[in-house]
């Protein structure tokens, strides 16, 4: 793994090197330049901002009413977030207890009684948790169950204890055996969102059917039209700059199912830059769920119950460490999601041959069965904050035409079949949603199978 450098500044706010930045050189505190936000109790909130320009591209749109659901059911207009604004300068002293005490009920929920606790270079603190004490038991049809037993691994599948690749680990602790790391929510985590109701969870809206004033952009390669039993890619991870604290920066993999309504289901794992989730704009380790289009089952990682972790060295919500840098050296993590054939639920495997846990099957309706869609891309909100198109960056913040060592990929993407069998894709097709902002390519060799390259700058001279 790379060396780690951390610096902490007199705001508190860390910063580290990975031997990669060759245009920035060091790490640097930022001056803040723009006006700082405020809190709900109008405490200040200070962030950076950063623009950046890049590059023009071509891509072939092939457009399918079920990727339009699923690109814009999430969608949030520009409004939303002036209102989330106005709402976070307003102080009201009366109303400030009330919402605290909510505020701590909620964090006596989904934070558990530790048996150790992890201080991480990045500030973090991991709770050390027994297995059995984990939010996922709070749910119903969870309560009074064990985690299961590993289930097989899809044929085709090779897998070897890999090295782990989160900054918490740097400090050389771990988690005893019987109980798992769960990253410590904070009551300024919870102030952040823009409700108690909704921390932690995408933000739902009606079914769109064009591109324009979503909120959302995507940039995807998907295949559907068959029944699929789990997916298998590896990503390469970056820091993408996201310039506004109610934006963030994806890259995961969708596991799909439903009749792109109300009752949609997904299951959702990749990395992210979320300053609203996470506080920071370190590149994190995320899951998520649905049974109902976003709108009130689900939730990032262990923020609510549902996901069962079985695993003591890997924290969801966590900081990865390296990150891949510009014309020099990537970083890329595996990631495999499954249907286990004895028992149905989802499994979840990150890096090579290290189970995470798993998602019940009884948390789903049409998951229950098999996936009908499998998508793998990017994914970037834009509040238009300013008035223009954001300058938050989709993967490596370069268009895909730059290819290897310069656009972020997917490579070795596979699906799993009826069989418990990992299979090359047929019929891969490419969506971007605004291609003059993040496009997307997609191709085929001996060495990487099916892979796409996608990203870009946001906001740049064909991005207004």
């Amino acid at each position: 793994m790379a060396s780690v450098h951390w610096e902490k500044t007199e705001e508190t706010c860390f910063c580290f090197d990975f031997r990669r930045r060759q245009e920035e050189g060091k790490c640097t505190k930022q001056k803040q330049k723009q006006k700082p936000d405020r809190d709900l109790f109008g405490r200040t909130q200070v962030h950076t901002r950063r623009m950046h320009s890049t590059f023009s591209f071509q891509i072939l749109p092939i457009i399918t009413s079920f990727v339009f659901f699923l690109l814009f059911s999430t969608a949030v207009s520009a409004s939303q977030f002036e209102d989330f604004r106005r709402l976070n300068q307003t102080f009201r002293p009366g109303e400030e207890s009330k919402k605290m005490r909510l505020i701590r009920t909620h964090l006596l929920k989904i934070n558990k009684p530790s048996v150790k606790t992890i201080q991480s270079p990045d500030g973090d603190i991991l709770d050390c948790v027994m297995v059995h004490h984990q939010p996922a038991f709070d749910h119903p049809v969870l309560k009074g169950t064990r985690p299961l037993d590993p289930p097989e691994r899809p044929y085709g599948h090779h897998h070897h204890e890999s090295e782990m690749y989160q900054l918490w680990s740097l400090s050389g602790e771990y988690c005893p055996e019987g109980t798992i790391p769960i990253r410590r929510t904070t009551e300024q985590d919870i102030l952040r969102a823009s409700s108690i109701k909704r921390f932690g969870r995408k933000i739902a809206r009606p079914v769109r059917r064009d591109s324009s004033n979503g909120g959302h952009e995507h940039a995807v390669g998907y295949v559907s039209g068959d029944q699929y039993y789990g997916a298998k890619a590896s990503i390469n991870v970056w820091d993408p700059k996201v310039t506004d604290r109610f934006e963030f920066s994806l890259s995961q993999m969708w596991v799909i199912s439903g009749s792109f309504g109300d009752d949609l289901n997904t299951i959702e794992a990749g990395w992210q830059v979320s300053p609203e989730l996470y506080g920071d704009n370190y590149p994190r380790f995320f899951t998520y769920w649905t049974t109902d289009a976003y709108q009130a089952t689900g939730c990032y990682n262990l923020l609510c119950s549902g996901f069962v972790q079985t695993n003591n060295r890997i924290a969801i919500g966590a900081a990865i460490s390296p990150t891949s840098s510009y014309n020099g050296g990537q970083f890329d993590i595996s990631l495999l999601i499954w249907k286990d054939p004895k028992h149905g639920n989802w499994w979840l495997e990150f890096g090579s041959g290290v189970l995470v846990g798993y998602w019940p099957a009884s948390l789903f309706t049409h998951l229950r069965d098999h996936a009908s869609m499998v998508q793998f891309g990017g994914e970037v909100v834009n509040s238009q904050a300013t008035g223009s198109h954001t300058s938050t960056e989709m993967g490596s913040g370069h268009f895909s035409g730059e290819g290897f060592g310069k656009a972020s990929y997917f490579r070795n993407m596979q699906v799993v079949d009826w069989d418990n069998s990992l299979i090359p894709l047929s019929n891969l097709k490419v969506l971007a949603d605004n291609p003059n902002c993040y496009d997307i390519r997609g191709g085929i060799n001996n060495v990487w199978g099916n892979y796409i390259y996608y990203g870009g700058p946001g906001k740049n001279p064909k991005c207004p």
